[in-house]
């Protein structure tokens, strides 16, 4: 359900995508030609599944359609308990809300080189807030429980982005080059471009 969700989201906002995509992409490159600054693929890979991550989850967050209900909590785990374990209540908006920031937490920890908990916390925690103070005012809920588990799923992300951190000082030396990580990221790359073509209506083969 969730892939599905993800496709229909990328099928709804791919023209403004690939605009930006084009746009971002060549004044990127034009900026790393005029500094004279060295390309690194993998890096520069990872930035745009960032910006595409925050482009879908600004969509997501703000649909007013995928939501049905309206309101303000501020009592916490008053929604989260209101669920059954193992109900589809309970992955759409327990599971979901919690895996919705695992990424936000990597890419964030990953960026600012986070070495303590707290270095995403807050950051995670004025993100949901804010998030959650708008949806409020485009005819969506205020939840407090969203903010608790938007933050543990940054909490998570921040713990993936250690242990990947000292897995890959421990890894040999070829597989923690920039020529390892940028061949990955060019296949990644290209079977993002084959499935985004897929998404645009547009068949290869």
């Amino acid at each position: 359900m969730a892939v599905n969700l993800i496709a229909n989201t990328l099928k709804g906002i791919w023209p403004m995508l690939t605009i930006f995509l084009v746009v971002i992409i060549s004044i990127r490159i034009t900026y790393l030609k005029v500094n004279h600054e060295k390309l690194v693929f993998y890096k520069e890979f990872m930035s745009l599944i960032f910006v595409i991550y925050a482009l879908l989850l600004y969509n997501l967050l703000t649909n007013t359609e995928l939501n049905q209900t309206s309101g303000f909590n501020l009592v916490p785990f008053t929604e989260i308990l209101r669920y059954k374990i193992g109900s589809t209540g309970f992955y759409w908006n327990v599971i979901g809300n919690i895996l919705l920031f695992v990424p936000f937490g990597y890419f964030v920890s990953s960026y600012v080189k986070a070495n303590k908990v707290n270095h995403i916390l807050i950051i995670s925690i004025l993100t949901s807030a804010t998030v959650e103070f708008v949806q409020y005012f485009i005819g969506r809920s205020f939840d407090v429980d969203d903010i608790i588990l938007n933050v543990t799923g940054a909490i998570i992300g921040f713990l993936l982005y250690i242990g990947f951190s000292a897995i890959k000082r421990h890894l040999p030396k070829v597989f923690r080059s920039d020529t390892f990580y940028n061949i990955l990221c060019a296949i990644l790359c290209f079977v993002a471009f084959i499935y985004y073509l897929k998404i645009m209506g547009i068949q290869i083969g």
